[in-house]
């Protein structure tokens, strides 16, 4: 491994005061819970970075139940010299997937298991539903960080590893576990400006990649945003006056549409979201509620907005990648906590707002989950898979 690299020249090409400051992607214990992935794939008899690339993709979004989505799309992101020399891998531990995610639709979400996550006692990853659904969106877009984009399955797994393994400041260790395929890579993670500084045992991310940190204190901000023991655990709010029916919402979904009736039950069944019946129905049939927003709510909008100034293409990406592995879109909340923004329920309904006015969002009128790329994010080439046709857009409902 070459020495170089903790000379000045390194640091000053990336300085930290001119780096664009996004908002961390990981709180300290979810940033545990990344390391306890890849932990969990280095640990699997695989014989190479490109099945424990997938293996980590796959995991994540099975860590809750043993099954996870995947579509063709997800299988030709990652630029697998031999996708199916690596599902084959994944099969000789164990794992399950038909074939038809090579040769179905792209845009399909095809149920991938994985036995050793659906046990009860002595799970790898017991991960809650928020910490597996932020570690899988902070996988998604590392992969997707421009310095690795085009590189290797193992140069972009080792950023995986520092980047989990690294902390606010920057600095990280090289973890033992890395796989050595991985290390070797390391040098060009370096040339590509993903990392300003490298040694034997340590190295320096790019201030450009700070949010992608994963060993980090909490900020007097997610302090302040933990919500109350009491509050956590309680019910979800539930609409004024509406009382769940079994028959009545079977009744209501035999009433749409064929692809409104699709995506609902795409939603209802989603084994990520696990979404009781009942919240699913509510956000469907409950009649929406009244917005409207203050001159305080868009002056907090303005100050938001000054320090997020690649929400747009953010969001875009992120109904991209999480479609793909629910095979619909992110209500507005996922969308949120998806990309780290901490925000109150009515500020959140006004940010998406401007999203879908600035067209870097849109959705079917006013049925949920089913935001995506609005024309201003397909213009920057940010668009879903080959539709589906009528699929594609939801009508609205009824």
């Amino acid at each position: 491994m070459p020495k170089t690299a903790s000379s000045s020249s390194n640091v000053t090409a990336g300085p930290a005061g001119k780096a664009q400051k996004l908002p961390f992607l990981l709180t300290s214990q979810q940033g545990e819970a990344a390391r306890m992935l890849l932990s969990y794939v280095a640990s699997l008899a695989l014989p190479g970075p490109e099945a424990q690339l997938l293996a980590v993709v796959v995991a994540i979004r099975a860590a809750r139940g043993g099954v996870g989505n995947v579509t063709g799309a997800d299988l030709s992101a990652l630029r697998l010299s031999d996708p199916r020399g690596a599902i084959g891998a994944l099969r000789d531990l164990g794992w399950h997937v038909d074939d038809v995610l090579f040769d179905g639709d792209p845009t399909a979400a095809i149920p991938f298991t994985v036995p050793s996550l659906a046990q009860e006692t002595g799970h790898p990853m017991p991960f809650g539903k928020n910490t597996r659904s932020r570690v899988s969106g902070w996988t998604t877009r590392a992969l997707s960080a421009k310095p690795v984009r085009k590189l290797p399955p193992a140069a972009r797994l080792a950023g995986l590893f520092l980047a989990a393994h690294s902390t606010s400041k920057l600095l990280g260790q090289i973890p033992p576990d890395l796989p050595e395929a991985c290390r070797a890579t390391l040098p060009d993670l370096l040339l590509k400006g993903f990392l300003t500084e490298l040694s034997e045992d340590r190295c320096r991310l790019d201030p450009a990649l700070r949010h992608l940190s994963g060993m980090r204190h909490p900020t007097e901000e997610e302090k302040a945003a933990e919500p109350p023991k009491a509050q956590a655990t309680s019910a979800p709010t539930r609409t004024p006056g509406f009382d769940f029916d079994a028959d009545a919402w079977t009744r209501w979904k035999n009433s749409t549409t064929p692809a409104l009736r699709r995506h609902t039950e795409a939603v209802e069944h989603c084994p990520v979201c696990a979404l009781p019946p009942e919240q699913v129905a509510q956000a469907f049939t409950a009649p929406g509620r009244p917005q409207s927003f203050s001159r305080s709510m868009k002056t907090a909008y303005g100050t938001w907005k000054d320090t997020h100034p690649d929400r747009g293409p953010l969001a875009a990406e992120f109904t991209v990648a999480f479609r793909s592995e629910h095979g619909h879109g992110p209500s507005y909340a996922q969308l949120c906590t998806g990309l780290g923004w901490e925000l109150s329920r009515s500020l959140r309904g006004f940010v998406v707002k401007r999203l879908v006015v600035n067209e870097w969002l849109t959705e079917s009128g006013h049925v949920p989950w089913t935001l995506r790329p609005g024309p201003a994010a397909q213009a920057q080439g940010i668009v879903l898979p080959k539709a589906r046709g009528p699929e594609a857009a939801v009508p609205a409902r009824p």
